[in-house]
């Protein structure tokens, strides 16, 4: 769960906050750490060497929910990411999609990934990533990207900020 449970989704807001990250403080090295929040414990940022993550919108739980209303929510958080991504588009130009399917078949596979990349699926954020960069001030990445981690699990939108590019990964064979 994340400290954004009960907020309606808001396009301004979360295009606001995405905008924000551009000069929010990312670490220049050390371990990655997630925070939550100190009464709930619900996730609110995770840093780590270059980036950091927020969550900008979560779902309703979707216990005992199934088809098709799952279906429904799924579609809803979809299209979530996708009117932010064409608010931030008309912002900063068309993004650019990394796919994280070999990342996530080689971290379950016991291989290791890269730091962002574990730092997601630590979120339980296993979608692919929706990128623009670099961008000014500064000449940092972000990205959009929603997941949840089980089928009771609601949906969460997250939004990153790197220092460096956002590496387009290998597929599982080692293949780009």
């Amino acid at each position: 769960m994340t400290s954004r449970a009960g907020e309606p989704f808001d396009t301004d807001r979360a295009a606001a906050e995405v905008a924000g990250l551009l000069t929010a403080p990312v670490p220049a090295d050390g371990p990655t750490t997630a925070e939550g929040d100190p009464v709930t414990e619900e996730w609110t940022v995770t840093a780590g060497a270059g980036f950091r993550i927020v969550p900008l919108w979560e779902g309703d739980p979707l216990t005992g929910v199934y088809a098709p209303e799952w279906n429904d929510a799924e579609e809803a958080a979809a299209s979530h990411v996708a009117e932010l991504a064409r608010a931030l588009d008309a912002r900063w130009g068309p993004h650019h999609r990394v796919r994280l399917d070999g990342p996530l078949m080689r971290r379950q596979g016991g291989s290791p990934v890269e730091p962002l990349f574990e730092a997601l699926f630590s979120q339980d954020l296993y979608g692919d990533l929706e990128v623009w960069g670099p961008l000014d001030p500064g000449g940092r990445w972000v990205g959009l990207i929603f997941g949840h981690s089980d089928g009771d699990a609601p949906f969460v939108l997250a939004a990153l900020v790197s220092d460096r590019p956002i590496p387009e990964p290998a597929d599982v064979d080692g293949r780009l």
